[in-house]
């Protein structure tokens, strides 16, 4: 090996050592090594990174270019997969495309400004924190990462960095959004008790076990650097470009993809903070007489959770979660005749239900589709006696304004423009919320193995499930279930070797 390929290697290496330690061990790098990066604040143009170019990624560089003051300029591409990059890079063939995050970090940072990241859930946190760390102004989609002990580092980074952090939920600025904030603040609901959040997610294989065979991988897709943080396991179909969703080692289920959307309005307007207890159910499936199948890697099917939270009022609010076809009872609002998903939750009256929220006041209800958007009050008359002024301002542009706020703000630099989505205050304290419900969700699979007598079956081997069916105490400061230790397993997770030299 020559002394240059050595010393590119070196610095490589140096430069994931650093990123993987900040995540581990909470530790951030002065801001004497982001003053001497040498680059120049943006002026009128924001010189834009992005990783991930397909599905989400996609049709984020479009939002982005879409803001109408034309301050956008696409001048990086990254993507493992070539079938996805393809595209996009045929569209802006000016950019600088890269297969590995690391080396267009290592490589270019002088030469962009901020970097949006539309990746698998598991290494949100990796390329998010690598990015903050250069000091770059950061676009995540939602979740923001895959582990709860990702989230906080994530969130104190952007507090450290000084860097215009904004989740991609878009619907933080829905019009429909302020719409609810009035309603509330008006007292048309009176005091909100309960909140309901469902989708009709999963809506890609869940509840299944891990293929044992091996497929070949596609020769467009570089299968380690999708791995990055990951363990080392097969390659096996359909699990790209889209259904990595369903297995805990990539995803976040159903709640990660749908979660911060739908929970997101109850959790901005009545400034929840972290639940106190959560508690729940989720689907089982049985591949014999008494034997149930159980699938750790993959989500299940179907669940439903409860999270109560102490409100500032005093008083305590309950938020349901229902995924995988369950849904709330049936307001009794509605005329017996209505498909309750496409009065509340079908917003662009397409047949197009993904999700809904449901607000259960002392005077009143309201409902929204995911984000805030379509707002309405039940009974459905009431919106045509109800009117309330507007107070607030709009995001101009609605949801595809949540990137342009976030464009303008990078431009006008740290803390002087308002964010939708902040890390710090909302996104992060959010997204730790969501995951934490995935806690409750594996945990449902821990199990001790038992003998037992059947009166009809005889003796059987068979298995216990401490973790299912108790009621989990948690301490969001601290990031712990208090009353079961196993939960807390899945906090955080261990990187794959070569990704975390360094460990908390």
């Amino acid at each position: 090996m020559d002394t240059t390929t050595e010393k590119k290697l070196t610095n490589r290496r140096n430069f994931v050592r650093q990123t993987s330690s900040a995540l581990f061990g909470l530790t951030i790098v002065p801001s004497t090594v982001i003053s001497g990066l040498g680059h120049v604040a943006p002026s009128d143009k924001l010189h834009l990174a992005a990783i991930g170019c397909g599905g989400e990624g996609a049709a984020d560089i479009d939002a982005h270019i879409k803001t109408p003051k034309k301050n956008v300029v696409i001048s990086h591409l990254c993507d493992v997969d070539d079938r996805m990059a393809n595209p996009m890079r045929k569209r802006f063939p000016k950019a600088h495309f890269f297969h590995d995050w690391r080396e267009m970090f290592e490589k270019e940072h002088k030469s962009f400004d901020a970097v949006t990241v539309a990746i698998p859930d598991h290494n949100h946190a990796i390329v998010g924190l690598g990015a903050m760390q250069l000091g770059k102004h950061l676009y995540l989609q939602k979740p923001l990462a895959h582990d709860i002990h990702e989230v906080r580092v994530l969130t104190e980074a952007s507090k450290k960095y000084k860097i215009v952090a904004q989740m991609g939920d878009q619907g933080a600025s829905s019009e429909g959004l302020q719409t609810l904030r009035e309603w509330i603040e008006a007292g048309i609901l009176g005091d909100i008790e309960k909140v309901y959040c469902w989708t009709d997610r999963p809506v890609w294989p869940q509840g299944i076990a891990w293929p044992k065979k091996a497929s070949k991988i596609p020769k467009e897709l570089r299968w380690d650097l999708w791995l990055g943080t990951a363990k080392n396991v097969n390659y096996i179909d359909n699990l790209v470009p889209f259904n990595w969703r369903g297995w805990w080692d990539f995803g976040t289920g159903a709640l990660g993809d749908m979660g911060c959307h739908i929970i997101g309005p109850p959790f901005k307007l009545l400034e929840l903070g972290y639940p106190t207890e959560v508690s729940g159910s989720a689907s089982t499936v049985y591949n014999g007489i008494f034997k149930e199948g159980i699938y750790p890697e993959s989500g299940p099917v179907s669940s439903s959770l409860k999270f109560t939270y102490e409100q500032k009022n005093g008083k305590k609010l309950e938020l349901y979660w229902m995924d995988g076809g369950i849904t709330p009872e049936r307001p009794i609002e509605l005329d017996s005749k209505e498909n309750m998903n496409d009065v509340m939750g079908d917003f662009t009256k397409l047949n197009d239900f993904e999700g809904a929220t449901l607000f259960v006041g002392t005077k009143g209800k309201a409902a929204c589709g995911w984000g805030g958007r379509s707002p309405i009050l039940l009974p459905l008359s009431r919106n045509e006696e109800v009117h309330v002024p507007k107070k607030y301002p709009r995001v101009v542009g609605d949801m595809d304004g949540h990137y342009w706020q976030w464009i303008d703000a990078c431009i006008a630099g740290y803390g002087k423009n308002e964010l939708s989505s902040p890390f710090e205050g909302y996104a992060g304290p959010l997204t730790e919320t969501v995951l934490m419900g995935n806690l409750i969700l594996r945990s449902f699979n821990i199990r001790q193995k038992v003998k037992r007598s059947d009166p009809v079956y005889g003796d059987m081997e068979t298995f216990t499930f401490p973790g299912r069916y108790i009621n989990y105490k948690w301490d969001g400061a601290n990031m712990r279930i208090t009353n079961f230790e196993a939960a807390n397993q899945f906090i955080k997770r261990e990187y794959r070797k070569g990704w975390n030299e360094l460990k908390l």
